[in-house]
């Protein structure tokens, strides 16, 4: 495997970074996840855009231009000739010191790409669709933390999967402070109801996900249906006629039972069975071409 490191492209065993690096010292950097299907990179120019917007909600200067970090990615696709992966895309405050202050990270931002295959479930859970439970790990508050900040300390996240994980399923459903519904540990959540597409909002702390926005793309436009952001509850999620969780990583995968309710019959649903028709012609179609 071929990584992308500061230019250059490195065998994976070769990439390495230093210890003082604040990316592995604090979490002090920020990622993107992104996905190349059929000889193309799906919603690039959205993952980069994001990027560049954590970039500068934690003030981290990038040593690269948008269209240089777009060639460093089809470069690493090309090098491991690969059309059908999951790209992680890694900035780093690059080497400082022991100290908290970035002032002392003299050294450039680390830019690390590597491009590989991913399988978020497997693929019983996709067809049949999966449990999740609500946890009692709370989402970061978005006044302390922008949740549209994609940063590389993910303790949060992790910490609520553990719990995930010791109940016996694969994914948590995460909390507001005011207990509303957020997210998952990876995902974004989705309900139906009366043929009605809901999710959280933004502002009740949930990240914008450019999976979760071109499912409310399609929803709206394919299957001619509304869509609703807003404030959801447990309770909205465990009556609900349809639910599913969406991620550049997990795609699009239904679930069936929530805090061991099961949700409507308990398969996944015809409008969540819709969209990810949709979402699998989408992605095989459209994206900026690895040439």
């Amino acid at each position: 495997m071929k990584i992308y490191l500061d230019g250059k492209l490195v065998e994976n065993e070769d990439a390495k970074i230093s210890v003082f690096d604040h990316g592995f010292l604090y979490g002090d950097g920020i990622f993107e996840g992104i996905r190349a299907y059929n000889g193309r990179i799906f919603r690039l120019k959205e993952h980069l855009d994001r990027l560049l917007a954590s970039a500068k909600a934690i003030n981290l200067t990038i040593p690269m231009q948008q269209k240089d970090i777009e060639k460093a990615v089809i470069k690493t696709l090309l090098a491991n000739k690969l059309s059908d992966a999951y790209i992680r895309l890694i900035i780093t405050r690059g080497r400082g010191d022991l100290g908290l202050d970035p002032r002392n990270c003299t050294k450039p931002p680390t830019v690390v790409v590597i491009a590989d295959n991913i399988s978020m479930y497997s693929e019983e859970l996709y067809e049949n669709g999966m449990e999740v439970v609500t946890v009692s790990t709370r989402r970061i508050r978005q006044d302390s933390l922008s949740p549209n900040v994609k940063s590389l300390n993910y303790l949060n996240n992790i910490l609520a999967k553990m719990e995930a994980v010791r109940s016996g399923v694969m994914e948590a459903i995460m909390l507001n402070s005011e207990g509303y519904v957020v997210e998952c540990t990876g995902d974004n959540i989705f309900l139906i109801k009366n043929e009605i597409l809901y999710t959280p909002s933004g502002a009740e702390g949930a990240l914008v996900g450019i999976t979760r926005d071109a499912i409310m793309e399609l929803a709206k436009n394919k299957l001619k249906i509304q869509v609703k952001e807003g404030r959801l509850s447990t309770y909205d999620v465990y009556t609900a006629d349809e639910c599913f969780l969406t991620g550049t990583a997990a795609e699009v995968i239904p679930v069936i039972a929530a805090d061991s309710r099961q949700i409507a019959d308990g398969k996944p649903g015809k409008i969540t069975l819709k969209l990810i028709k949709e979402f699998k012609n989408l992605t095989r179609l459209t994206g900026t071409p690895i040439k």
